[in-house]
């Protein structure tokens, strides 16, 4: 990692922008330089959440801002949820498993707000005709699987959790 970002993380340091901090990089051919233009903005997404790139992490905190999102279930998200085919009622459904989800992972003493599960496990083209069938397969292939990484020393409360989300037609 260092070999490939090491001198890339030095670059996008906001005093060291331009052709003047140009540099040769490791794999760079002979001769050749490369240096960030100082009107390149970047804008970053990070999943707090995410253990193993602590180290990278820390490197970018010492070079950015940082602004924390949660995810937000709201009336938007149903709408959204709807014009993607889903039924009003059954959205409500979805928003309220994964609120109340998300209030007992905020909550415990061993996770916390970087935990919290988002949207964007919804917002993939819904790959069936049937979208209850669609919803429970994200529940159990994916958050599920996710749950028991959170409460790996309690997989009862991971399958007791992935349960209450699981839409019982």
């Amino acid at each position: 990692m260092s070999k490939i970002f090491g001198e890339l993380l030095m670059l996008i340091e906001a005093d060291k922008r331009g052709p003047e901090y140009a540099m040769s990089l490791t794999y760079s051919e002979k001769g050749e330089t490369f240096y960030i233009p100082k009107n390149l903005y970047i804008i970053g997404l990070m999943n707090t959440a995410d253990r193993s790139l602590a180290v990278v992490d820390y490197a970018l905190r010492r070079r950015f801002a940082f602004i924390s999102m949660e995810p937000i279930f709201d009336d938007k998200f149903i709408h959204f949820l709807e014009q993607k085919g889903i039924e009003q009622s059954f959205a409500q459904f979805i928003v309220n498993a994964i609120t109340q989800l998300n209030r007992v992972i905020e909550h415990d003493p061993h996770l916390g707000k970087g935990f919290l599960i988002g949207h964007s496990y919804f917002s993939t083209a819904i790959q069936s005709k049937q979208p209850i069938a669609w919803y429970n397969q994200i529940i159990r292939y994916e958050i599920g699987p996710m749950l028991e990484a959170y409460w790996y020393d309690d997989m009862e409360q991971a399958h007791r959790e992935t349960e209450k989300l699981i839409f019982k037609e």
